[in-house]
């Protein structure tokens, strides 16, 4: 099975400074889809420049012509569906059908709190999921909409004439725990990971393919549970956030070790992100690209 190589593009360079030129880039190399965080801050880039993930999906839409593009990760943080559904059907059509849409539970980082709430817990977070993701389907493949549940509402949402991508465009949901891999199971058309969090600080890169595979093996029992293959969703990780950290885009030659690992667990994409100088994702560009454009063909 060939493995898919995409990337990911954090919004805070200025369009007009670096911005527009990254994302034609990862056109030019190759990859299989450009995502970004849909985040309105995150981490250390909290008081630097951080652009919105939607109006930098639609701009890149426009200087693009194959790159799939996509959000890793949407989540109910301060998201709603009903607008949600209306932004993701704009931009489908824009894009002519090329979006991906990245959908977790969210955590407990700055879009947390931004709206003035409290921190919902893990519970709470996946209490909203479980009804953000059923009424986002339902949005995006019917024309009206009603529906009065704990969290979300909506009255006659119209949704006209719907996505490019029939009947709606992917979800890819991120999810580890019970809840949230029969959520992918049921309405992805792919599942996302980033490996256990509990090893980045003091687990072993081993530990962590044992992790993911054992992940690999709770979705396909969620999927079992509903007669679905597992083999029908896509099984992609956002690398960064195992304890290999940044040593995967140190060579090629790592890279495809790494990759080729991952690949045995059943991952059919994995994830880079775009080399960010001073920051936990700084990386040599030209490794970077020599990756982009040469690792696919010898993971094949």
């Amino acid at each position: 099975m060939s493995l898919r190589l995409s990337t990911v593009i954090l919004p805070y360079r200025r369009w007009s400074e670096g911005g527009r030129a990254a994302w034609q880039r990862a056109e030019e190399l190759g990859f299989h889809t450009a995502y970004t965080y849909d985040h309105l801050s995150w981490r250390t880039f909290r008081d630097g420049p951080w652009f919105g993930a939607v109006p930098t999906l639609t701009a890149a839409a426009a200087v693009t012509d194959r790159l799939r593009l996509g959000t890793l990760v949407t989540s109910p943080n301060f998201r709603h569906p009903v607008t949600l559904a209306k932004e993701l059907i704009s931009l489908d059509d824009i894009s002519g059908g090329r979006v991906t849409l990245g959908i977790g539970a969210g955590g407990t980082g700055f879009d947390a709190t931004v709206l003035g709430q409290e921190p919902w817990t893990p519970r709470e977070r996946a209490d909203r999921l479980a009804e953000f993701v059923p009424l986002l389907d339902r949005l995006l493949t019917e024309d009206s909409v009603s529906y009065e549940g704990d969290f979300y509402s909506a009255h006659e949402a119209r949704n006209i004439p719907g996505c490019v991508q029939r009947p709606r465009l992917p979800f890819a949901v991120a999810a580890t725990g019970p809840r949230g891999l029969r959520l992918a199971a049921r309405y992805g058309q792919a599942w996302v990971t980033t490996g256990d969090p509990k090893l980045y600080e003091n687990g072993t890169p081993e530990q962590s393919v044992q992790a993911i595979r054992g992940q690999a093996e709770k979705l396909a029992d969620a999927c079992a549970e509903i007669g679905r293959d597992t083999n029908e969703l896509d099984k992609i990780l956002l690398t960064g956030f195992t304890p290999d950290r940044g040593r995967p885009l140190e060579s090629l030659d790592a890279f495809v070790d790494f990759a080729g690992r991952h690949r045995e667990l059943g991952v059919t994409e994995i994830v880079i992100h775009w080399p960010i100088p001073d920051s936990d994702f700084a990386a040599d560009e030209k490794v970077f690209e020599q990756i982009a454009m040469e690792a696919p063909a010898q993971l094949r």
